[in-house]
């Protein structure tokens, strides 16, 4: 038995969520340089302060993609087939699935997401206000293939993946993410996508450094999310949020930076830190209209329609599948 699963054995952790967080948190962090996924921000505590995030003068990209879905909801109903079924991947707060219900003739929805106790709080918000629509949640992670609800069998399909959530994903990865979605969603099937746009370098750094310190402590989360669920000893105090913009690669990059010389540990293994080496916790890449394309050709999707605001901060993409 090797020091990672020993440290799991040794640590009764209770259900299979839990020691799949630390099984990636221990090689992650043994990597060099270091990193965690971005995935494990989403406690109820880092859900709560992205939800802060999205409402910071800084941050724009949920303001305008909502606007940009406002305006464009009836460009976008004319695209889509009517009694269709709607896949959210990733289901979040269900802001932006309103717009297009409000717009779109759907026959059925379905939220995919690794939380199921929030897939039923937010389905069962869904039915009073929608009570005809046929809601039928997946608990599941939508970044690997999973079966849709046989209920919506014969529906055509629409996948719906906004909020710049595809910029998270290294770009094979997102090509990745994009070849299964097509085939989650079958013949015929077409996509709505939000995906943030390049900008003035100074825009994009203030909206993920914002003078409230909200992304700061957003980051710092998933330290104390370690603490609490892995028994780490991480001294928040001893790290710092760092987010920076790397031009050749078109990325925000977050980072968790140390201030000293340290040690920490975590299920029996210990992981040792230089005064400023980093923890690198998230990308979010940002792309041309033209490299979006691109990468939706790339993965089997053509793009039928993008729209985005007048000042070109994001852009909402209608995909179809090519045949």
């Amino acid at each position: 038995m090797n020091v990672h699963a020993s440290a799991l054995a040794e640590a009764h952790l209770p259900d299979e969520q839990t020691t799949a967080f630390a099984r990636e948190a221990i090689e992650d962090l043994s990597q060099q340089p270091k990193k965690l996924s971005p995935k494990y921000f989403y406690d109820a505590a880092g859900s709560e302060l992205f939800e802060a995030i999205t409402r910071l003068p800084e941050y724009y990209p949920t303001r305008t993609e909502l606007a940009i879905l406002k305006e464009r909801g009836s460009e976008i109903a004319k695209i889509i087939p009517q009694h269709a079924a709607l896949v959210e991947f990733g289901a979040g707060a269900t802001t932006k699935v309103r717009l297009l219900l409000d717009h779109c003739k759907f026959a059925a929805y379905v939220p995919v997401d690794i939380s199921g106790d929030f897939l039923k709080a937010q389905a069962n918000g869904l039915k009073r206000d929608f009570p005809t629509l046929g809601i039928y949640p997946v608990a599941a992670d939508f970044t690997t293939p999973f079966e849709l609800p046989k209920a919506v069998a014969s529906m055509p399909k629409v996948g719906f993946f906004p909020g710049s959530t595809i910029g998270n994903f290294e770009p094979h990865e997102a090509q990745a993410f994009l070849k299964s979605a097509r085939k989650i969603l079958g013949k015929g099937a077409q996509m709505i996508i939000g995906a943030d746009l390049e900008k003035e370098e100074r825009v994009l750094h203030d909206a993920y450094n914002d003078a409230a310190g909200v992304t700061a402590r957003f980051n710092l989360n998933v330290l104390v999310r370690i603490n609490r669920e892995l028994g780490g000893n991480f001294d928040l105090s001893s790290f710092t949020h760092r987010a920076i913009y790397n031009r050749e690669r078109h990325r925000i990059e977050m980072h968790l930076i140390s201030k000293k010389s340290q040690t920490v540990r975590l299920l029996g293994t210990s992981f040792s830190f230089r005064p400023g080496e980093s923890i690198h916790t998230e990308n979010s890449y940002k792309y041309s209209l033209e490299r979006f394309a691109a990468l939706a050709q790339g993965a089997g999707w053509q793009v039928r329609e993008s729209w985005t605001d007048a000042a070109k901060m994001f852009s909402v993409h209608a995909l179809e599948a090519a045949e």
